[in-house]
């Protein structure tokens, strides 16, 4: 790396004009003691003395601090990732404590922020590692049961097989999550927006869910009778996804004979917000801010009874995002949720 100098004459110019000072005084004394003061010979005497000064001043900054304060730039340019280490080299004192100070700082910053990424991915990968193994092992317990004897029983056979076919639905359904929620992070899943009712597409996600919704009691419905449709521009697949996805989790943490209502309002000229809203558990506060992480669940016990690959919010949170939108949550215990998202209104379409 080419390093250049970028010169700075504030010492040597103060440092000149003290001396400068302090000699001509002198001088002037000196010829005030003979009586044979001559203010020409006292203002040709401080302009040499100056120059000659301010020459060897600024000489032995640039080849005495210069040398250092290289060493400082070329120690540095070692990180090719700093831009401290393109930067011409400074003899200013100031400017060069501001810039180490700028760089230790983000330096600092970059630390902190490699240290939470390794803390991030540690979690991870033992919530992947564990997310994966109880599937895995349960069709391993199966199959070699089989392999153990237990084939020649046609009923036995079956049964394990039929339960092995669900371990393996399960191993499925997490690696389907963990590649969809990798194309989101990474930007290479593509939108394909277009017009589309949301409405209409709320009341499709409640018939899909409404089995689901009948096991426990839950009663999926909208907060108020929509006789006119909605029109909203998004892909609408992935809207079905984020929809399914928050009814799905108000389903499993709901209370029997409970209810999960969804409302779509105008929120301004050009969006609508949707709104899920549960009487269920509720979520503590101090488990809301990493509600969307992947893998993060309210229930820390390691029994997690209820199932799904834990990346549901992860998904809905990288799909709204990527649609340019925002997503809220507010949660009380053993009051309820309630999980909104932003939508920007199709063009030309009578809301």
């Amino acid at each position: 790396m080419a390093i250049q100098l970028r010169k700075s004459y504030k010492f040597a110019f103060r440092s000149s004009l003290f001396i400068t000072v302090f000699l001509t005084g002198l001088f002037v004394a000196f010829l005030m003691e003979e009586e044979r003061i001559n203010w020409s010979h006292t203002i040709l005497f401080a302009l040499i003395c100056f120059a000659i000064c301010f020459v060897i001043l600024q000489i032995r900054v640039e080849r005495f601090i210069y040398r250092r304060i290289k060493k400082i730039y070329d120690d540095v340019s070692l990180l090719e990732s700093s831009s401290f280490s393109s930067k011409p080299v400074t003899t200013d004192m100031k400017t060069l404590t501001e810039e180490i100070e700028k760089f230790a700082e983000g330096k600092k910053i970059e630390i902190d922020t490699l240290k939470i990424r390794e803390e991030y991915r540690k979690d991870f990968l033992g919530n992947v590692s564990h997310e994966l193994k109880t599937p895995l092992f349960t069709v391993q317990g199966y199959i070699l049961t089989l392999l153990d004897g237990a084939m020649k029983d046609k009923k036995l056979r079956k049964k394990y097989l039929e339960r092995a076919s669900k371990g393996v639905e399960r191993l499925i359904y997490i690696v389907k999550d963990l590649d969809l929620i990798t194309k989101l992070e990474v930007g290479g899943l593509k939108l394909e927006r277009e017009d589309f009712d949301i409405i209409e597409l709320i009341k499709n996600v409640f018939d899909l869910l409404e089995m689901k919704a009948a096991e426990k009691d839950i009663t999926l419905t909208f907060d108020m009778e929509y006789t006119q449709p909605i029109y909203v521009n998004a892909d609408r697949e992935k809207i079905q996804q984020v929809i399914s996805n928050l009814l799905v989790n108000s389903i499993k943490y709901g209370y029997p004979n409970g209810t999960t209502e969804v409302s779509v309002e105008n929120l301004i000229k050009n969006k609508v917000i949707v709104r899920v809203t549960d009487n269920g558990e509720g979520i503590p506060k101090e488990h809301i801010p990493r509600l969307f992480e992947r893998f993060y669940r309210v229930d820390q016990s390691g029994s997690r009874s209820e199932g799904g690959s834990g990346l549901g919010l992860a998904i809905v949170k990288h799909i709204i995002e990527v649609h340019g939108e925002k997503i809220y949550v507010e949660s009380e215990e053993d009051v309820g949720s309630e999980f909104s998202f932003t939508l920007e209104k199709a063009v030309n379409k009578s809301a």
